[in-house]
């Protein structure tokens, strides 16, 4: 029965907004970008995901967030938090439905497959930094079993920081900024989760995302950590690498703080 109402719930909210924010994405892009923010919102509170915060996301600079990837969760978790937008493999514009909603949240796809898109997504995450927009990067390039934290890949980095660097985007080194996230998911009905509820939460395996998303939908209350790093200017890093391993530090301390229960992690604000 909790399923069913909130699956009920969510199709009440998300079917009559979708054609006002493919609308606003013709008519008003600073509208577009923020209900995305408010629908995410509602939509953890009718799936019973809470979410703890604990720093800031910049708004008055380009923001680059880079964050560690747990599950497809991760998606409305994060856009609860701010106005976001994600860097995604291009598969997902194909998936039913969530391909959808995707492209309304003017996600960004990238063809791993060929080298030459790369840059071309350099260009248009430079592009949509130089209009507001936060994106978001899941930086190990797969998901992980919400335990650990993977290798981050420099690659995408390796092309950001190209990007901003060539031509007429010079000067939109000096502007922008990286912050990374760190997600863990810590507590289910208000009791710590252990590694293996983890790992049923963030490992899909041959469970398809509907299975998953049914799960989620029976079972009660969830809670994630969201830690965000300060902001840090992207020219300060010598090289991709060395900005991937800045980052891939940062948020495997702050997953590890989160899971621990360490003090940084018992304060913050809630969404």
């Amino acid at each position: 029965m909790r399923a069913v109402l909130r699956g009920a719930g969510f199709v009440a909210l998300t079917l009559p907004l979708m054609p006002v924010q493919w609308t606003l994405l013709k008519v008003n892009r600073r509208l577009a970008r923020r209900l995305p923010h408010w629908y995410h919102r509602r939509v953890c509170q009718i799936a019973g995901v809470k979410i703890k915060v604990l720093g800031k996301v910049v708004t008055d600079r380009p923001v680059l967030l880079a964050s560690n990837h747990v599950t497809w969760l991760d998606i409305m978790v994060l856009s609860a938090v701010a106005p976001v937008s994600f860097v995604a493999k291009k598969e997902v514009a194909n998936w039913p439905f969530a391909g959808t909603l995707a492209r309304l949240q003017r996600t960004v796809f990238v063809d791993r497959e060929r080298r030459t898109s790369v840059g071309n997504t350099a260009g248009e995450i430079a592009s949509r930094l130089r209009q507001g927009d936060a994106i978001v990067l899941f930086a190990e390039g797969t998901t992980s079993d919400g335990n650990r934290v993977l290798p981050f890949r420099s690659s995408l980095f390796g092309a950001i920081t190209a990007g901003a660097s060539n031509g007429d985007q010079l000067s939109l080194a000096d502007d922008i900024v990286v912050q990374t996230l760190s997600i863990a998911y810590t507590r289910r009905n208000g009791i710590p989760m252990t590694w293996a509820d983890r790992r049923g939460l963030g490992y899909l395996g041959d469970i398809g995302i509907g299975e998953s998303a049914w799960s989620l939908l029976c079972a009660g209350s969830l809670e994630a950590t969201i830690t965000v790093g300060p902001p840090r200017p992207i020219s300060q890093f010598a090289d991709r690498k060395a900005l991937a391993r800045h980052a891939e530090t940062e948020v495997r301390a702050g997953v590890v703080a989160a899971l621990r229960g360490t003090p940084g992690a018992n304060g913050g604000d809630h969404v």
